[in-house]
């Protein structure tokens, strides 16, 4: 054993490194989660360089898409979309879906449409490659601390909608949620199709406890759902409609999110 470890270091550290990826969870999950970061800020710069001579615009995502979906079959993560159909709408809309973790980054893009400027946290800006990959793909960031500047923000995307023919994706949650269900839907998402007059199609993403847990340290492959639902229309509402289409797209979502979250439980076991 000391032979080999003075004569092939590098070797036996590789093994010692399979041999621990396979029997300890843990580290597998530490390996994975290093190597999804890795990824993001690495090829983020492939997109930059790509994105430079355009500036900065939406048609710039699709090649921030081409970084990310590769990443489900490395880790052995199948997608099912259910009711693609429903993104089919030939006009601007806004989408919502459901926020869990940074896996939604790697899931989301395999329903996210053309054309489609999400809104993000301005934390992310600040991810190194990865934020300025973002700020090239046109991605909207919206400071959580200033509200003002936050009504404003999305007041002019609004407005932008119609005039550039666009789509927004938006977590109305507003911030990641590990507890297996909802939290409270933020209005902003609301107001801004009520404001524009376009449709709100809420989206699905099932629950991860099937192959991932931070909290354990588990990451294995597995299976998520996606469940898209038909559009809410918002045509004739007005700002006083919002606190209860805001309840009402929720209650939808949340009832879908139990549904394929229970099939997913049920299949697991």
């Amino acid at each position: 054993m000391e032979l080999l470890l003075f004569h092939y270091p590098f070797t036996f550290l590789f093994i010692a490194f399979l041999v621990l990826y396979q029997v300890n969870p843990a580290f597998r999950y530490f390996c994975k989660m290093t190597f999804y970061k890795l990824w993001l800020s690495t090829l983020s710069i492939l997109v930059i360089v790509i994105s430079i001579p355009r500036g900065r615009s939406v048609e710039n995502l699709k090649f921030l898409r081409m970084l990310l979906m590769p990443l489900k079959y490395i880790f052995g993560i199948k997608i099912v979309v259910k009711g693609k159909e429903n993104l089919r709408a030939k006009r601007p809309f806004v989408l919502v879906l459901n926020h869990q973790n940074s896996l939604d980054i790697m899931v989301m893009m395999d329903i996210i449409p053309h054309r489609c400027v999400p809104v993000a946290k301005k934390e992310i800006l600040y991810m190194g490659t990865f934020g300025i990959a973002c700020w090239f793909s046109g991605i909207i960031f919206i400071d959580r601390k200033k509200k003002e500047e936050s009504i404003t923000t999305l007041t002019e995307l609004a407005q932008s909608l119609h005039k550039e023919n666009i789509c927004v994706l938006v977590f109305p949650e507003g911030t990641r949620n590990h507890s297996g269900s909802m939290l409270p839907f933020k209005r902003g998402a609301f107001q801004l199709a009520v404001k524009a007059q376009v449709p709100i199609i809420p989206v699905v993403i099932s629950s991860y406890c099937d192959f991932y847990d931070q909290k354990e340290k588990r990451f294995t492959p597995g299976k998520s759902i996606i469940q898209v639902l038909p559009e809410v229309e918002t045509l004739g509402l007005g700002p006083d409609d919002v606190p209860k289409l805001t309840e009402q797209v929720r209650e939808a979502m949340l009832t879908a999110y139990q549904g394929i979250s229970g099939m997913m439980n049920g299949a697991s076991h």
